[in-house]
């Protein structure tokens, strides 16, 4: 953590505790009482504990996860730089510990016929609290890393490979609890992850346009005038024609981009214009990037 500013570390250490207690609330609240194990290190160490608790032994939850998350670090400690690895480190421990420590403390929420009451604000408190940890740059270890070993060993997209991984668990359960409870907890798992990138991302999303017209002089032009608004040429040549001519490239908020296609309208109707979102945008005339 050598030469990080001691604001960043305090930033970041507050994320991480904050991130963790609310994902052992959505955790020990909506999803363990009900059986919602929506796959990830957290939804293995719940099959497992109803598995010993058949038997009359008491397994935590909370200490599972860092059991087994220690374990699937020796894969990955090695590829991280120190701040990342401890990042890591801080979110395994005590994501599992508040989810184990808090317990005592927690109300039940609902009964057995509220499961998809459960199951979305499980994955919405969960989704938060993991983002919150993922700001850091961190992770909380989990089927990620089991993941990418998959993908590196099948050549599979890490994507797919979580699914598969996060898929497993989840039938897992069913054999465990039940087919329905599996079913939720899907629903729990695919909302926690548009969450965590709401989050992980932020809600101010940008546009970024590309403009290819003849009349780019002119539309550069009043991009710059009217809308206050950089804007870059990508030089690019036609396949068919041949003909060269640059691309307009700009990124602007989601309400300038009505006022764009009217510029571009304006001064050439038969101009293409492709429109994509941007997560996020740094720099002049937007956010200030920071570490």
């Amino acid at each position: 953590m050598r030469g990080i500013p001691w604001r960043t570390v305090v930033r970041d250490t507050l994320l991480i505790v904050a991130g963790s207690i609310v994902f052992a609330i959505g955790v020990d609240v909506f999803e363990v009482p009900y059986g919602l194990a929506a796959g990830g290190v957290t939804g293995l160490a719940m099959v497992f504990s109803a598995i010993a608790g058949t038997f009359g032994v008491t397994l935590p939850v909370g200490l599972q996860t860092i059991v087994m998350n220690t374990l699937l670090m020796i894969l990955v400690v090695r590829s991280g730089s120190r701040g990342y690895v401890a990042r890591t480190v801080a979110g395994i421990v005590a994501c599992g510990f508040f989810t184990d420590a808090l317990v005592p403390f927690l109300p039940v929420v609902g009964d057995e016929g509220d499961l998809l009451l459960c199951a979305l604000w499980g994955g919405v408190i969960t989704g938060l609290g993991l983002g919150l940890v993922f700001r850091t740059g961190g992770n909380t270890g989990g089927t990620d890393i089991v993941a990418q070993v998959l993908s590196r060993g099948t050549g599979l997209p890490v994507g797919t490979s979580v699914i598969i991984v996060d898929g497993l668990i989840i039938a897992l359960s069913a054999t465990v609890f039940s087919v329905e409870q599996a079913l939720y907890a899907a629903v729990a798992m695919f909302i926690s992850g548009k969450v965590i990138d709401a989050v992980v991302d932020g809600p101010r999303t940008s546009r970024a346009a590309y403009i290819i017209s003849r009349s780019y002089l002119e539309i550069e032009g009043a991009i710059h005038s009217e809308l206050d608004r950089g804007c870059t040429e990508l030089f690019a040549r036609g396949a068919w024609s041949r003909e060269e001519r640059p691309v307009l490239f700009c990124v602007l908020s989601r309400s300038e981009t009505v006022r764009l296609k009217q510029i571009v309208a304006e001064r050439d109707p038969d101009a293409i214009v492709f429109i994509s979102e941007v997560h996020e945008a740094f720099g002049e005339g937007f956010r200030q990037i920071r570490g």
